[in-house]
């Protein structure tokens, strides 16, 4: 699990370098599509920032276990910042001039991301503390999404695959639906009693 976790942070961190740099660059021709759509991109990118980072933090079962207070605020500042980057990627789908199949590609993403944390906040306002967790790494799944489909892009093209919207589209469907059948198939695995053991004749 140590492994999984350590594994995620770095690889979130390194998106996050290269993603905020890639916009930081005012005069850069990433930034200048966002043109009349800065204040969108810019919270989305905050709310963005606050998600990745804190959900790690919030995975590590131990640790907020042990400090239920401190794990409730920064639960908050996470659902604030899925709240805030949920909004404004509204604003940059219905504003963008990309595709339709590209627009409802995004628009999945955020619904999905909106729907698991809405159903994890019901969960633990229920005092449903396992349902709530399992709900939490579903909602970090769909979190991790643009880190999945920045990986899975440049991939795609390199086995040849022509940089189209309907790729893009179909990326942007797998970046976070690939992550949740994994979620779940870990799931099933635990909840196996066998937990493909193997057991002698």
């Amino acid at each position: 699990m140590f492994v999984t976790w350590l594994i995620i942070v770095v690889v979130s961190a390194e998106f996050l370098m290269a993603a905020y740099a890639k916009y930081g660059l005012l005069d850069s021709p990433a930034y200048g599509r966002f043109v009349d759509r800065h204040g969108w991109l810019w919270l989305h990118l905050a709310g963005g920032v606050v998600a990745i980072v804190a959900g790690p933090v919030q995975l590590l079962a131990r640790w907020w276990w042990e400090r239920p207070a401190l794990h409730r605020r920064v639960g908050y500042l996470y659902f604030g910042g899925v709240l805030t980057a949920s909004a404004a990627a509204a604003g940059l789908i219905a504003t963008t001039p990309a595709p339709l199949s590209i627009k409802i590609g995004f628009a999945g993403t955020a619904l999905a991301w909106l729907t698991t944390a809405l159903l994890a906040m019901i969960a633990i306002h229920r005092g449903r503390v396992e349902r709530h967790r399992t709900w939490m790494i579903r909602n970090y799944a769909v979190t991790l999404a643009p880190v999945l489909f920045r990986l899975m892009l440049p991939v795609a093209i390199a086995s040849g695959l022509a940089p189209s919207g309907a790729l893009i589209s179909c990326l942007l469907w797998a970046s976070w639906l690939l992550p949740l059948v994994t979620v779940e198939a870990f799931r099933r695995r635990e909840r196996d009693p066998l937990k493909h053991d193997y057991i002698p004749s």
